[in-house]
């Protein structure tokens, strides 16, 4: 019944003592206005489906969200193998965004539509739709030809998804909902485990029953999709009451006239420039096509597309709103994963669907979880709270995943990102619908549904272009700054277009492409999890509303029937009468189990954190608080912070502002001060203090200042410097400044040891005698990386090997010697690009351009060419041939050597890759000339040469 459920509105026309009406409510009672006789309304009494009857309805619908999460998951794990067999792996984003735009479009469009025409005959449109594009796509001959195919497709897909919520909806109430989430959580999650096993399966078959293998990702949704048509059209049968509304066409064209240009300069920003002419007019479209689209549904009123009026609701803006951003971080973390486990681990299609079994385990855990939670306690706004914190987790962590990181941590973490899902996708939904009139069901849920889908849009539009305008640079930077030799722009463009290339390169080029591409998905991670954060903050402000059958009340007897409604004799004519039964008031205002409570506010304001040059003005009473849990030797970031009165300091400026500066910054106040650095230490219950105003001595006491410097003499910025006397107690602590630069002071003149540790850097201790006067110390610290490997020729390892490693300045900073197997280490360097250069007897040498971390540690392999030498004699008519010109050609006939043969007509041609070679000799042709002796002696020279090569 599409009416409210709290009263019934009639309309009746009187025409000599008739009356007619549209829908009844058991337990009305009605008078006929010309007898005055009073008459009892029929109506049927309310039927609750069973269980089974609600299981029988749910086949179809789960089928339908079958075939649509099965084609999302399948496509998203082949679409590498689909863009690279199309040559356009960098137009990969088009395939995904044209589908997710016709979909998101279609969204509410379907919404509206099913409550004019009922859910049933658009549920049917939707899957043929679905099934006819995905016909259509089975044949596509380029990427622009199968995005639009896959474009088609999204407008069936948009139906598929919110309309089966609408439908489960109508059906059961909120609260018996969570009940049956599980189910469409179940094919969820089926779905997604087999799209991506079958999407790997079909994608590694080259050729499949005489079409590609991957072209099976799209023809299998044929039988499927006629399969759900048969179960839906056989169990989903829905009783419906025609509105008559108009369908907001003009709504629709304005909303796609917002969205698709947005979409289009989010996918080409990184191509046009964001500035550009043509970026600039996709903005200019969006932003006018929005202010139309308002005007278009404020004037539709109740029939428009997406009713203004629902957003009057704090609640359910709130709700939408965060759904948008929630789908920004579902949908663009999701997108990469795949693209991490197939382009950087190099997993096949199968494999890497298979590596996808924790992301589901988590989204079907965390919504069963969510489920329940909501089932009992009737409680779901902490939901998706949480569920977004613990999706930027999982998106931090994946963010420090490298290319050769142990399997475990990528399937770890997807499984964690997988658990936040599963406590925001159906929590969301539920709120949404419990947010809106129950009369506007299905254009609630098919707003909420759009927003979320028009976030995943977005998101994995702008998480791709991040992705493909940071990979140049990242790729650049993993090489040391600049390509080698052999090695250009184009060919690097080219694997960005079929990354199936990368495989095959020799490791020396393959590593730091591999290197780049995770570093550039490192940034896209990031941004996901700023996105989950943003989710985070806004769903706190969603004000959660009672359920509406949240309570479950004790048995109470049937009510009393209402007495007779009386009307007054009226004149023939049409008329309108709102009749509410029960006492119960129709303002939607009013939630069914009572009047709402008020705002509850469990959450204290949280003080402001602590954010990097922090500046604050410090009051004059306060007291330092020391901490008695603090070491001596404690890490300066690992301190808590401290208070001074700056009174106490000697000699200082009492009119000056401050910087506090003490572990973590912290803010008291906010105010801007001047840049005077104060740095305070907690040492034995008693807060000691140095101060160094705009880069002064302190001005009583003991002091020296120095510098903390790599061995190759550049400034180690952050190391931790700790002073302490002959009986281990620390006296004072500094922090190297940008510039390595450091002022430690001491109480009194003597012998200290001086400590300094940083990241990445082996520690160091020497000795320091501190008088009346200042003097400079500086401190060098050695690289605690290591790099270590095994260098091989021919699969074998090579003893006696001479490894080098240069900086980029071509200064060499490490050497070493390779054992009896092969293995070499480079010990005291820190992390940074050097070149590494392997040689050995009888091989080719070989570098590479290597990347070494922050941890300082990493493995790298060489292999080795050998050297091939071409050797043997030169024979004519059974003699050796002296002198003999021996040419070597390769296969195009280039000349690749010359040399000659010795006495005994043998020649050697050393260092000659394998390969397809010609060998021409050539020896002296015989030389005839004419001699004429006159006298005793006659001198006549012969000029011996070779035939000039043709």
């Amino acid at each position: 019944m599409d009416g409210d459920p709290l009263g019934i509105r009639f309309s009746f026309t009187v025409t000599h003592a008739r009356f007619t009406h549209s829908r009844l409510k058991q337990g009305l009672t009605m008078t006929n206005t010309l007898t005055r006789e009073p008459v009892k309304v029929p109506a049927p009494s309310p039927k609750t489906l069973s269980h089974r009857q609600i299981l029988s309805v749910l086949s179809g619908l789960l089928l339908g969200m079958f075939l649509a999460a099965l084609d999302q998951n399948i496509v998203s794990v082949a679409i590498v193998r689909i863009a690279n067999s199309l040559h356009g792996f960098d137009k990969q984003a088009w395939v995904t965004t044209a589908y997710l735009i016709t979909a998101t479009i279609s969204t509410p469009l379907y919404g509206k539509l099913a409550d004019i025409y009922g859910r049933k005959p658009c549920y049917l449109i939707s899957i043929g739709i679905f099934v006819i594009g995905s016909a259509a796509c089975t044949f596509a001959t380029s990427m622009y030809q199968l995005a639009g195919f896959r474009a088609f497709q999204g407008l069936g897909a948009g139906g598929l998804m919110s309309l089966a919520f609408t439908i489960i909806g109508d059906l059961v109430p909120v609260r018996e909902r969570v009940r049956y989430q599980g189910y469409f959580m179940m094919v969820w999650g089926v779905s997604t485990v087999l799209g991506p096993v079958l999407g790997g399966f079909f994608s590694d078959y080259q050729h499949l029953g005489g079409l590609a293998g991957w072209r099976w990702v799209f023809l299998v949704n044929v039988p499927i999709g006629l399969f759900a048509l048969f179960v839906v059209s056989r169990s989903l049968n829905l009783a419906h009451v025609p509105r008559k509304q108009r369908v907001d066409w003009p709504g629709a064209i304005a909303l796609a006239f917002t969205v698709v240009p947005l979409l289009i300069v989010a996918e080409q920003g990184r191509t046009w420039g964001w500035t550009s002419r043509r970026a600039v007019l996709c903005y200019c479209i969006g932003s006018a096509s929005l202010m139309i689209l308002l005007i278009i549904e404020q004037l539709m009123e109740d029939s428009a597309l997406i009713p203004l009026r629902l957003f009057a609701d704090p609640t359910f803006a709130v709700t939408i709103a965060g759904g948008f951003v929630v789908g920004v971080a579902m949908f663009g973390a999701i997108s990469m994963v795949p693209l991490y486990l197939q382009v950087v681990r190099g997993y096949s299609p199968t494999k890497s669907g298979l590596m996808m079994l924790p992301l589901v385990l988590g989204i079907m855990v965390g919504s069963q979880l969510a489920g329940q939670i909501t089932k009992v306690t009737g409680r779901y706004k902490f939901l998706p709270v949480a569920g977004t914190a613990v999706i930027a987790l999982g998106a931090l962590l994946y963010a420090h995943v490298h290319y050769d990181s142990a399997v475990w941590q990528p399937l770890c973490y997807s499984a964690i990102i997988g658990f936040g899902l599963g406590g925001c996708m159906q929590t969301l939904i539920i709120a949404a619908q419990n947010a809106g009139p129950r009369a506007d069901l299905g254009v609630s849920t098919a707003t909420a549904t759009f927003f979320r889908q028009m976030g995943g849009t977005l998101g994995v539009a702008v998480f791709l272009t991040i992705l493909f305008n940071l990979l140049p640079r990242k790729i650049l930077h993993a090489f040391g700054g600049a390509l080698p030799p052999g090695f250009d722009a184009d060919r690097l463009n080219g694997l960005q277009s079929n990354t199936s290339g990368i495989a095959a390169l020799p490791p020396e080029l393959r590593r730091p492409i591999l290197i780049g591409f995770t570093d550039a998905l490192h940034a896209v991670f990031y941004a996901g999890a700023a996105a989950a954060v943003l989710a985070c903050v806004v769903l706190v402000f969603m004000r959660e509303i009672p359920l509406r059958d949240a309570a479950a009340p004790a048995a109470e007897p049937a009510p009393e029937p209402a007495e007779p409604v009386d009307l007054e004799p009226v004149e023939s004519g049409e008329y309108v009468y709102e009749i509410v039964a029960g006492g119960d008031s129709p303002n939607r205002d009013l939630p069914d189990d009572g009047p709402a409570e008020p705002d509850e506010q469990t959450e204290p304001d949280v003080p402001l954190t602590a954010v990097a040059e922090s500046t604050v003005v410090p009051e004059a009473d306060t007291e330092p608080e020391p901490d008695p849990e603090e070491s001596d030797m404690a890490d300066p970031d690992d301190t808590d912070v401290a208070y001074l009165n700056l009174a106490q300091v000697p000699d200082y400026p009492t009119d000056e502002h401050a910087v506090l500066s003490f572990g973590p910054h912290s803010s008291q106040t906010g105010e801007t001060v001047d840049p005077l650095t104060v740095t305070a230490a907690l040492t034995g219950g008693a807060t000691d203090f140095i101060y160094d105003p705009l880069g002064q001595p302190p001005a009583e006491g003991p002091w020296f200042a120095g510098r903390v410097q790599r061995e190759d003499g550049n400034p180690v910025p952050g190391a931790a410097l700790t002073l302490i006397d002959p009986r281990g107690h620390q006296v004072s602590r500094d922090t190297a400044r940008a510039d390595g630069e450091f002022t430690l002071a001491a109480p009194e003149p003597g012998s200290y040891v001086l400590i300094a540790a940083a990241a990445g850097h082996q520690p160091t201790a020497v000795n320091v005698v501190i008088g009346e006067r200042p003097h400079a110390i500086d401190v060098t610290l050695a690289g605690a990386g290591e790099l270590s490997g095994v260098v091989r020729g021919g699969g074998e390892p090579i003893a006696g090997a001479t490894v080098t490693l240069a900086d980029l300045h071509g200064e060499v900073v490490g050497a070493a010697v390779t054992g009896p197997d092969g293995y070499y280490t480079c010990r005291g360097i820190i992390s940074g690009t050097y070149t590494l250069v392997a040689v050995a007897d009888h091989m080719r040498p070989a570098a590479g351009t290597l990347v070494v971390p922050e941890t300082g540690l990493l493995r790298h392999d060489l292999e080795l060419a050998p050297m091939a030498v071409l050797e043997g004699a030169a024979w004519a008519d059974g003699r050796a041939v002296a002198d003999a010109q021996v040419t070597v050609l390769d296969a195009t006939g280039e000349l690749i050597a010359r040399t000659h043969t010795d006495e005994l007509g043998h020649y050697l041609v050393p260092d000659l890759p394998e390969g397809v070679y010609t060998v021409v000799a050539r020896g002296y042709p015989v030389v005839t000339s004419r001699v004429a002796i006159a006298g005793a002696e006659t001198t006549h020279d012969l000029v011996l040469g070779y035939e000039a090569l043709d």
